[in-house]
């Protein structure tokens, strides 16, 4: 028999070892400067993180900055145990657990800007000191006294939309053409995260109603003579089946929410002027101002600018006017450096 035996071969002691440095991108994809506050997105009700989409486009070219944007709990793709509880104290909380989990504990400076139900969580997270690294505070359209009379209203408003869409396409032109955005750029991304594709028409999302036109055919045709209207019926469900697979409803039922949206906004002015850093409100409307935040601002508490032309969703429909006050805000703070010979305007109010 033969037997093959393979030795390792001894280290030659003359040879010497390779102590010349190794490239990095042999064990990594990329290297970047981490610089600049992270800027804390929050969206308001019914939106999702998708809603700042160009935002963040327009203000990481103007100055040094990172970006987090949330799902609130209940909106976009967020999953938590209790979507339903969308109290003010519990999403404050989950935006504190969310920072903790991304910086443990020596979270960077953060600037916190919130839009609507997420200017008022963002209020509230700063007032119960859940960010303790927090620079600055910024709400974007939303004011107390403005909001709680819009209350009564409010359902009212849900009731007129519309309850379903038959594709993302249809979505994105009823947001735009309803003026809830005006920025069509912003609407083809962010009324995704609005949206969902229904599961079926017998699901509590997507009410019998939605088929209602075409279950009326069906019976129309089911009238004719029987060997042609059976075809023509059989043809009716299989379209009625396609028809189902790509209606699209809201993710969230914000009729549902109404017992939090008190505590959202009821004295939210003086939470906001209690607020010790550095404070912005961008308004689409002057008219907006309630009387603390007018006294407010007439004593220097905070900082304000108005953005006319603009919805209700002024940081999707004027993002780079919002992006431009941003940056000028923490610039002016020297919270950050400009970048991309970005100039700053400083606004009147």
């Amino acid at each position: 028999s033969h037997v093959s035996v393979r030795f390792a071969a001894r280290p030659d002691p003359g040879r010497k070892r390779d102590f010349s440095p190794v490239l990095w991108s042999q064990y990594f994809e990329s290297m970047e400067d981490v610089v600049g506050p992270v800027l804390l997105l929050l969206h308001g009700g019914g939106h999702s993180a998708l809603s700042w989409a160009v935002f963040t486009a327009a203000i990481i070219s103007r100055i040094q900055c990172r970006i987090v944007a949330l799902d609130l709990r209940g909106h976009g793709e967020t999953k938590v145990r209790n979507p339903e509880d969308l109290s003010a104290e519990t999403m404050s909380k989950d935006v504190g657990h969310v920072v903790e989990a991304l910086y443990g504990d020596v979270p960077p400076p953060i600037m916190l800007i919130g839009h609507s139900m997420g200017g008022a969580i963002a209020v509230h997270t700063a007032v119960a000191s859940l960010l303790p690294s927090l620079l600055g505070l910024c709400m974007i359209d939303v004011v107390e006294g403005t909001a709680m009379d819009a209350l009564n209203s409010m359902q009212n408003f849900l009731r007129s939309r519309p309850k379903t869409f038959k594709s993302l396409e249809n979505a994105i032109e009823w947001s735009v053409k309803s003026g809830q955005i005006r920025n069509l750029e912003s609407a083809r991304v962010s009324m995704v995260g609005q949206v969902k594709q229904c599961e079926g028409a017998a699901s509590p999302e997507c009410p019998k109603a939605i088929v209602e036109g075409i279950i009326e055919e069906e019976e129309e045709e089911d009238e004719d003579e029987e060997g042609g209207g059976s075809v023509n019926k059989r043809k009716k469900e299989d379209d009625t089946e396609t028809k189902k697979e790509h209606l699209y409803t809201w993710r969230i039922e914000l009729a549902k929410t109404e017992k939090y949206w008190d505590g959202w906004f009821r004295g939210l002015s003086n939470l906001f002027l209690s607020c010790p850093t550095p404070k912005l409100l961008l308004l689409a409307g002057v008219d907006r101002l309630d009387k603390d935040l007018t006294i407010g601002q007439m004593q220097g508490k905070f900082q304000m600018q108005v953005l006319p032309q603009c919805g209700h969703a002024v940081h999707e429909d004027a993002p780079d006017k919002v992006a431009e006050a941003v940056a000028t805000f923490l610039i002016r703070h020297r919270f950050t450096e400009p970048i991309g010979g970005f100039q700053c305007v400083f606004p009147a109010c």
